[in-house]
């Protein structure tokens, strides 16, 4: 029974986990929404909402140190909780970024934008993604859709340095512009950060199925 019971809370801890992914989600999609937008109201909402996260993140945290601490679980079960452990730090950091591009928003105000945002949204949708995918690998205990995920970090990588290049070309053109492009390398800054803390995930899936961070190359 105690066993029995045991699955039943990681089944549990799961599926906060997978809340707590969908709450950074939305953090990413409505902050890069509020700066499409400029809208400061949403930004405001990103911001406040932070809280939420981290307070998910406490209430998961105790419930990995509650298992850990009363069920003292052995190998694959022990990786399973101290990864989660883990897993919502990388998520915590996520919704820290997401709250800082919803801080560019609130700082650049409600004046039109330098140029038309393409491959920041992209970015967003891009490292939104993934860290969905990380985590229903972490709960299917898939590793080669974990591997799948560390590559897509290339695609994120690749769009920062294309919006670098282009943001640095715009402010030597246009030096007025400096302020809100360099406004927007911050964003993008953070977007490839997120990006990172995406492929952290998918190398801690790789650690509880392998018991080895580094995801195995097929």
């Amino acid at each position: 029974m105690a066993r029995e019971q045991f699955h039943i809370q990681l089944a549990r801890l799961e599926q906060e986990l997978l809340r707590m992914g969908a709450m950074v989600e939305e953090q990413i999609a409505r902050a890069v929404k509020s700066l499409a937008d400029r809208d400061l109201t949403l930004a405001l909402d990103v911001i406040e909402g932070d809280d939420e996260v981290d307070a998910l993140e406490m209430e998961i945290e105790r419930h990995c140190l509650t298992l850990l601490a009363l069920q003292q679980p052995m190998a694959g079960d022990l990786r399973t909780v101290s990864t989660a452990l883990k897993i919502i730090t990388d998520l915590e950091r996520m919704a820290d970024h997401a709250a800082d591009i919803a801080k560019i928003t609130r700082d650049i105000g409600g004046e039109p934008l330098v140029k038309p945002l393409v491959d920041i949204p992209r970015m967003a949708t891009v490292a939104a993604y993934m860290v969905r995918s990380a985590l229903n690998a972490y709960v299917a205990r898939d590793v080669e859709m974990a591997m799948l995920v560390i590559k897509m970090d290339d695609e994120v990588d690749h769009l920062y340095r294309q919006i670098f290049d282009e943001l640095l070309d715009l402010m030597r053109e246009r030096p007025e512009t400096v302020f809100q492009a360099s406004h927007l390398l911050f964003v993008a800054n953070n977007l490839e950060r997120i990006a990172d803390h995406a492929t952290n995930l998918g190398e801690w899936v790789s650690y509880v199925v392998t018991g080895q961070r580094k995801v195995p190359t097929v």
